[in-house]
């Protein structure tokens, strides 16, 4: 069974707890590696993210705690970099590259805050999804050159509101098309693609991403796969992995850690 988990937020960015609450707890769930990946910093939007000041001070106590718990957990201090961040990632051990965002006439629209503000990402994308859906996988397709990422963040974000259809048909010859493009561009960087359950225990979808559709193309085309669980709190750490594992199993993905 996997032990570690690299995708995990605290209270320097949007996440609930301290980094030392969130080892305590990896340590109980008998956790061997942790990865702590906060987000970067986007001056656009300084909401959810880390700011220019927390990013040492993060820095400075997660190296802390790789010391206080040498020999109980290996600890990482990785870095979620959105695709319009202009962080510097050099001095991290990793890195997750991420897209939250479609540019709209010069105006950063997010694609994860609420079903609210997708719907108005749509409406400002001609009312069409599937331009929309357009514009975000060519975001997505270039994520690894942008972010110079190890890890390739929740490809299918913008599916997270989409559960039974809602937005849009994931079906669609255009949606279909858009994806696998951006798949086949990230493949050929051999980058790891997320099985991220994030959404799952947020409550907004009961499949991880990305969908069983990408995660057959991603065997068939010999990715491979990291499980992450997203987590904003101590209480979903690898959350679902379990689940994850099998469905990794179920497609002949083969699943690798940093």
């Amino acid at each position: 069974m996997i032990r570690s988990d690299f995708h995990v937020h605290t209270c320097y960015c949007d996440g609930k707890d301290s980094p030392g609450d969130i080892v305590k707890g990896a340590i109980r769930l008998g956790m061997k590696r942790l990865g702590f990946s906060g987000h970067s910093y986007t001056a656009f939007d300084t909401g959810y993210c880390m700011s220019l000041d927390g990013i040492q001070r993060y820095k400075d106590e997660i190296d802390s705690l790789k010391e206080e718990y040498s020999g109980q957990i290996e600890i990482l201090c990785g870095i979620e970099r959105d695709y319009y961040s202009d962080i510097e990632t050099e001095g991290f051990d990793y890195v997750i590259g991420s897209v939250h965002y479609v540019n709209v006439d010069g105006e950063f629209l997010p694609i994860d805050e609420s079903p609210e503000a997708f719907a108005e990402l749509i409406h400002r994308c001609n009312d069409d999804p599937y331009d929309m859906a357009e514009r975000y996988y060519a975001l997505v397709a270039d994520v690894v050159n942008k972010t110079n990422a190890d890890i390739i963040g929740h490809f299918d974000l913008i599916t997270k509101f989409n559960e039974g259809g809602k937005f849009f048909d994931e079906d669609n010859p255009r949606y279909v098309s858009a994806c696998n493009d951006a798949l086949d561009a990230l493949l050929k960087t051999g980058k790891p693609f997320e099985i991220n359950t994030g959404a799952i225990s947020r409550g907004w979808r009961k499949t991880p991403y990305p969908s069983e559709r990408i995660l057959s193309y991603i065997a068939s085309h010999g990715g491979s796969v990291i499980l992450s669980s997203d987590s904003h709190e101590r209480s979903t750490l690898m959350y679902k992995f379990a689940e994850c594992e099998e469905l990794a199993r179920k497609f002949g993905l083969r699943l690798t850690e940093l």
